[in-house]
Formats: structure tokens, sequence, C-alpha cells
């Protein structure tokens, strides 16, 4: 996935902004080119996982159809943790195509982003596959 550094650091804010609780939202896009980050509600305010607002969810998936775009990616934050998808992330993973980022706050001085391929049907083992990240 290319994605360009405003929007990397549009990523890192919205981990920042949501901390101590998960954030959540879309990456739109052209193919594997992120063109805009739209941040969505965690319905769990919690920082041990996220579930976008389904509504919302929805408004803004229409709104990425309406413009044209793909959905590249759902991301969301780890805060405490590795940008590494957990249990909880595969077993909520419903979308095969886009690509599942985690900003992980695990170190608050040197975030990290990084993109995943969930296959949560798969067997366990070959469920999680890590796409590259160009961030510039």
């Amino acid at each position: 996935m290319r994605l360009p550094a405003p929007l990397a650091d549009r990523l890192i804010a919205h981990a920042r902004e949501e901390f101590p609780n998960e954030c959540c939202g879309l990456v739109a896009g052209h193919g594997d080119t992120a063109t805009r980050v739209l941040p969505a509600t965690n319905a769990e305010g919690t920082p041990f996982m996220y579930v976008m607002e389904p509504r919302e969810q929805m408004e803004l998936m229409d709104a990425i159809d309406d413009a044209g775009e793909d959905l590249v990616a759902i991301y969301h934050s780890h805060t405490r943790s590795a940008a590494y998808p957990s249990a909880t992330d595969v077993e909520l993973a419903f979308f095969d195509e886009p690509l599942y980022v985690i900003v992980s706050l695990q170190d608050a001085d040197a975030p990290v982003i990084r993109a995943f391929r969930i296959a949560r049907s798969a067997p366990v083992g070959e469920q999680i596959a890590e796409e590259p990240v160009e961030i510039g």
C-alpha cells in the first residue's frame, strides 16, 4: 500500500487523539494508493478492541463508493501492543479485499504503521499475511 506522508501523519494523529482507547476508520484510494483517511467512531470506546459504529461505517463506505474510490484499508490503533493483528482483530475481520492497517502507539515516540491481509476463515497460522506500507 502506498500511503502519502500526510495521511500517515493523520492516522497517527487519530490514534493519539483517541488514546487511551483504540481509534478506527477507513482509508480510501485508488488501487493500492491511499488518497483519504476517514476517521470513524469506536463504538466500544475501549483500549482493547474496536467496533465501528455501524451506521457511520455504512455512510463512510457509501461516500467512498460515491466518490469513485476504493476501500483500500480498514484501520485501527493498538495503544499498548505491537502493530500486529490480535486474535480479536482476526475474529472481527469480515472483509476480504481491503487491507487491515494497525497503528501502534506501543512506543509513543515512534509510532508504527503496518498493513495486513486477514483471512479469518483460513486455517490458523495462515490467516495473517503482512503487506508492505510505502510511506512517502
